[in-house]
């Protein structure tokens, strides 16, 4: 059977992005109640839940949690197990972000993914960024060079970052960046 996203491998990367498509996953298969507290779910629901939670494992893992036949008890024993990430990934993605600068970059492509896969990171542990601020941080990592032409784009006043990248784009596909 084919996996439906990644599945979660011992050594922890990725967990948040595992757990949350795996939510979403079992949302969509009318499962979604069994990883939840109190819930009203049937015996072969929380079966369901299982087999496609476990689907989703690396082989070691499905090795180590084999006699756990509740999915609640599973996700309870996968957040304690796997939720300190946020200690240890988070400061990493805030020195990403503190040093994500547009100049670095050999395209406005390359700079937009790393802004958004920094950004993502960070919703993922409970941190949201703002257009406001993607815009000031692409405003203020323009090369010195470009001072005259980050004015410029200030004083468009862009509401939305994917304007400004947008018109980023354009001017870099014509030559003028």
């Amino acid at each position: 059977m084919k996996h439906e996203f990644t599945a979660l491998d011992i050594s922890m990367n990725k967990f948040l992005s595992w757990i949350f498509d795996a939510e979403i996953h079992l949302e969509v298969m009318n499962l979604g109640e069994t990883i939840k507290e109190e819930n009203n779910a049937y015996l072969q629901d929380h079966t369901k839940a299982m087999i496609f939670i476990c689907h989703h494992f690396h082989e070691g893992l499905k090795v180590e949690y084999l006699t756990v036949k509740d999915p609640l008890v599973l996700w309870k024993i996968l957040k304690e197990r796997y939720g300190n990430q946020k200690f240890t990934i988070l400061p990493q993605t805030h020195y990403d972000w503190l040093h994500l600068r547009l100049q670095d970059f050999k395209s406005v492509n390359e700079y937009n993914s790393t802004l958004f896969k920094t950004t993502s990171q960070m919703k993922l542990y409970g941190e949201n960024i703002t257009e406001n601020q993607m815009l000031e941080k692409t405003f203020s990592t323009f090369h010195a060079s470009n001072i005259v032409l980050q004015q410029q784009y200030k004083e468009c006043n862009f509401k939305r970052y994917l304007k400004l990248f947008s018109c980023l784009l354009v001017i870099e596909q014509n030559n003028e960046f």
